[in-house]
């Protein structure tokens, strides 16, 4: 998929993906840290001040993948 694609679709932060999914936070940053399209926003050195900009599209990616895992 193309960048400017995922510039114009919806985003999920960790939070809003944990709460519609039914899994805890630290569970949801595992699984979406290394996908690709997935946007990181560090806020300083440390990694524990990431921020993770979820597109819509990779967001259905990583749960359906969930779902055939199940």
């Amino acid at each position: 998929m193309l960048v400017e694609n995922l510039t114009f679709e919806r985003h999920y932060r960790i939070g809003e993906l944990a709460k519609m999914w039914g899994l805890g936070r630290e569970t949801v940053r595992k699984l979406v840290k290394d996908d690709p399209g997935v946007i990181k926003i560090r806020l300083g050195k440390k990694k524990a001040h990431t921020i993770y900009s979820v597109p819509e599209s990779a967001a259905h990616r990583i749960h359906t993948r969930l779902l055939n895992a199940a």
